[in-house]
């Protein structure tokens, strides 16, 4: 049937399908979350006056890359293009934006995908279950809006340095909170949390390291979305020369494994923190770059399918969030040429946003990219996150000052250059590759049999391509059985 859905559980699914008849919870296929345009006109209709970020059953239908903030109904994938201005190379440089988003961030869709094949199976009781959601930030946001959308309870996990309004917004949605030691680069005490809680049977840990619904969406909704864009706004001699991602659970890297499929020579790099340079150079460290997780490679990345790994400095990221936000920042830009329009939209980017800039510079300039070829990467998140970070900023250096913005620009942008990249070797891929072991089957419980399958790029193509079909039926069987339209 499934290598993620084991078994259906009737009398669970009965049960929980009734909980959502009385909530009036319809769950969109993977299909309807690639093209809204498949939704039913009642499912539109439900949309109205229903605030992005309400927590209504409603807003599941906004799980995609397509809405429109301006009529909160639909339109082509959000996409911001960066120009030649700031980034300094030939080559376009494109991102697509997460901020719309119900919670203001993508991986509300990685979560989705997580929990949603269980609950419909029935796999997932949320009788006697509780959702819980090990994240450096964004992943547990999402799923605990998904949670309480869906009318499940939430455990979120997340280390205690992350920026405060991830634990705000978190404790205003309801969920129970569990905060870490550590910062972003603490996955492995997140781990040891979610170990501890396994003893109860209570908790049903989806771990978006290891849960393989978190690369099966993208490969199937993000992946899809770069595709919509490259072909509107491709000229006659354009090239899709790139996916380029922060590794992080290894989730939205995964649109490049779709990606390939559809252009070749596309090429895919991973992003890390130079303070933390795991696939770099097998480093370790803490840094800055909130929401990209490190010091191990997840075990849902096809690294076979990774051709580069972009380090890039946490304190470039820290500078940039700066420039592109202070007044006097935005200032700067304009005289420098980059037009109002594209400043007012520059607080799109969030920390790992930048990062993911950087690298696609990086990558540019690495492979000599020309006019003709586009590189695409992601805007998980906007600044909206990270508003306390810019106040801690000021306390900690001052006001952004006009001189703060030159240098800004000279240093992050203007000399960012291809030192900490480096094109992986099919032996530099196997090394990568076999570093998961040390995390995965020493550590957490997976067999040497399966990281070797892993190696087979058959393994990959079965799990993203065939996991949706079984994930979309089982979906439609349960909304009939809910009954709503």
């Amino acid at each position: 049937m499934s290598r993620i859905v084991k078994s259906v559980n009737r009398e669970v699914r009965q049960r929980t399908a009734k909980r959502c008849r009385d909530r009036g919870v319809v769950i969109p296929t993977f299909r309807q979350m690639r093209d809204p345009g498949l939704l039913p006109p009642s499912a539109v209709a439900r949309l109205k006056g229903v605030g992005l970020w309400d927590v209504n059953p409603a807003n599941l239908f906004r799980i995609t890359w397509k809405n429109d903030p301006a009529t909160g109904l639909f339109g082509g994938p959000n996409f911001l293009e960066i120009p030649r201005e700031i980034t300094g190379v030939k080559a376009r440089v494109v991102g697509l934006v997460g901020k719309y988003f119900p919670t203001g961030a993508h991986k509300v869709g990685a979560a989705f995908a997580c929990l949603v094949p269980r609950l419909v199976s029935g796999e997932f009781d949320p009788e006697k279950h509780k959702a819980v959601w090990p994240s450096t930030g964004n992943y547990c946001r999402g799923g605990a809006f998904d949670s309480a959308v869906l009318g499940c309870t939430s455990v979120a996990i997340l280390p205690e340095n992350m920026s405060k309004e991830r634990f705000t917004w978190l404790a205003e949605i309801g969920s129970e909170v569990i905060a870490t030691p550590g910062c972003e680069s603490n996955v492995k005490e997140i781990y040891d949390k979610c170990w501890e809680l396994k003893k109860d049977p209570v908790h049903v840990i989806f771990n978006q390291f290891e849960e393989f619904g978190n690369p099966i969406w993208h490969y199937n909704v993000t992946g899809p979305a770069v595709e919509e864009v490259f072909r509107a706004i491709r000229g006659t001699r354009s090239r899709l020369a790139g996916w380029v991602s922060a590794t992080g659970s290894a989730g939205t890297i995964a649109a490049g494994d779709y990606l390939k499929t559809k252009f070749a020579g596309a090429k895919v790099v991973a992003t890390e923190a130079l303070q933390c340079p795991t696939l770099l150079r097998n480093g370790f460290g803490d840094h800055r770059i909130e929401g990209i997780g490190d010091k191990h490679v997840p075990w849902v990345h096809n690294v076979r399918n990774t051709d580069a790994v972009a380090a890039v400095d946490d304190e470039d990221c820290m500078r940039l969030l700066r420039l592109f936000n202070e007044p006097l920042g935005k200032e700067f830009l304009v005289a420098s040429g980059v037009s109002a329009a594209t400043v007012s939209r520059l607080g799109l980017l969030g920390i790992s946003s930048i990062c993911n800039t950087l690298a696609a510079i990086k990558a540019a300039k690495y492979w000599d990219l020309d006019e003709n070829d586009v590189v695409f990467t992601v805007f998980t998140d906007s600044e909206e996150m990270y508003t306390s970070r810019l106040e801690e900023l000021t306390a900690e250096r001052g006001a952004f000052t006009a001189m703060d913005a030159a240098r800004t620009f000279t240093g992050s942008l203007e000399r960012q250059s291809v030192d900490n990249f480096k094109e992986l070797s099919y032996v530099d891929r196997k090394a990568i590759h076999n570093l998961k072991y040390y995390t995965w089957v020493e550590q957490q419980g997976k067999t040497y049999e399966e990281i070797c399958a892993q190696w087979d790029p058959e393994y990959w193509r079965e799990l993203f391509e065939d996991e949706a079909v079984v994930f979309d039926r089982l979906i439609e069987e349960f909304n009939e059985e809910v009954g709503l339209k």
